[in-house]
């Protein structure tokens, strides 16, 4: 990541976002089943790939990200919380 792909991620973790969350409803297929998934609401900004690329993937036909694998030990799950807390668009789920 570059370094100023790593300054937007930051200001974006950091900035306060209206209370809204991802809907289930609206969960992309591509997503693996499980606890975390996003949804239609996402921009592709990469923040999620950036904190859990274990776990994100992008989907170049739909321009989208989706969770390919689930997290499984504690540290795996910080890392899946953290992605979602830190989505502009609250778009993961979990």
């Amino acid at each position: 990541m570059h370094f100023t792909q790593k300054i937007y991620a930051w200001i974006i973790c950091h900035q306060p976002t209206p209370n809204i969350m991802a809907d289930i409803n609206d969960r992309l297929p591509q997503n693996i089943e499980g606890r975390f998934y996003v949804d239609t609401t996402c921009i592709d900004c990469d923040n999620c790939r950036s904190h859990a690329p274990g776990f994100f993937r992008r989907d170049d036909d739909i321009g989208s990200t989706y969770v390919y694998r689930q997290p499984v030990t504690e540290e795996e799950i910080s890392d899946c919380i953290e992605a979602m807390e830190c989505c502009p668009t609250e778009s993961i789920g979990g």
